[in-house]
């Protein structure tokens, strides 16, 4: 999730788990802090641009490495305001407040390594968007009001924030069920046979939702609202480049993606360079992680070292009028 949802819930925790045992402002301090500093590995660069893709969320977002974290972090909390009597819930506060922020990103689409160092699997459930201001808003208001309201009345309304966000969570999944289980019917009933199926929030919203269907040679796009009637479906074929696939899978960049994409990816040979493009965020044309990976050099490929990141969010204003158009039920084509 974005920074401002990861410091929010850092913060709500913190003040829910400390309660009154601690002023409010200082567990939301701590918890916000906590709450934020696995996303500190954005300024790390790994001198390729795959590479810095594929390696965030990774050992900063382990639950392993984070438990290690916690009690020097909790230790140098209570030491600072003079609490070691409450050290030990100081420990679970800021142990929750880290961990909460790889879980909440593991709802996204994006790929968390909640396992490192053990297995470098990328958990991505794809049930919220990045930044949904229908989950951040809840914790936001419990966290301003229990800093200015009486502790009592602040600390419910804390907790009310800390309720209603991790419900839309539960709704995200109820909603990402539903539409999947349309979508299969549809891509059945078009005589489409996907080897995998993505159903994932179009941005700022869980009304909308993106699919995407891989076949051997193509995938199709296709969207669904909650509000649209029947189980009709339009998806778009587009070619997902297997022979430039076949050609380049064994240099380590296109690997990386197929990996990390879990599947969901293409290639396209633009010029004398070939992209490959990880195709779970963004939608047709416009997709933020693509890259050059090869280029061509007599009769074959040569890698690019290294790969250098081509992507692009095409027209957002024109792509913001059909979002909210097409979530209310309108039928109508996706802008390309």
């Amino acid at each position: 999730m974005d920074s401002l949802s990861q410091l929010a819930l850092g913060a709500a925790v913190g003040v829910a788990v400390m309660g009154r045992r601690t002023a409010p402002w200082k567990a939301a301090l701590w918890g916000g802090l906590c709450g934020t500093l696995p996303d500190l590995d954005v300024f790390i660069d790994h001198g390729d641009p795959i590479r810095d893709m594929t390696l965030h969320r990774s050992h900063s977002h382990a639950l392993f490495w984070l438990t290690l974290a916690a009690p020097p972090i909790a230790w140098l909390a209570a030491r600072v305001h003079g609490e070691r009597a409450v050290f030990r819930r100081w420990w679970l506060a800021l142990w929750l407040a880290l961990v909460t922020h790889p879980l909440l990103d593991a709802m996204t689409v994006y790929g968390t390594q909640l396992a490192q160092p053990f297995s470098s699997h990328p958990f991505g459930l794809g049930s919220v968007f990045i930044i949904d201001p229908a989950y951040t808003l809840p914790l936001l208001v419990g966290v301003i009001a229990v800093l200015r309201l009486p502790i009592e009345r602040g600390l419910r309304w804390n907790a009310a924030g800390l309720l209603l966000s991790t419900l839309y969570l539960g709704w995200g999944l109820v909603a990402q069920h539903q539409v999947r289980g349309v979508a299969e019917r549809a891509l059945a009933a078009q005589g489409i046979a996907a080897e995998r199926v993505l159903v994932t929030p179009t941005p700022f919203n869980s009304v909308l939702w993106r699919v995407v269907a891989m076949t051997p040679d193509g995938y199709h796009e296709g969207f669904r609202s909650l509000l649209d009637d029947g189980d009709a479906m339009r998806f778009d074929r587009f070619d997902r480049g297997t022979p430039l696939y076949q050609a380049l899978a064994r240099q380590w960049a296109v690997g990386d993606i197929a990996r990390f994409s879990r599947g969901f990816f293409a290639l396209a040979q633009r010029g004398e360079r070939v992209t490959i493009t990880d195709l779970r965020m963004g939608q047709e044309p416009g997709y933020v992680f693509s890259f050059e990976v090869a280029e061509r050099r007599g009769e074959g490929w040569t890698a690019l070292e290294p790969t250098v990141q081509v992507g692009f969010r095409g027209d957002v204003g024109r792509g913001f009028d059909w979002l909210w158009r097409r979530a209310l039920g309108a039928d109508l084509p996706p802008p390309r």
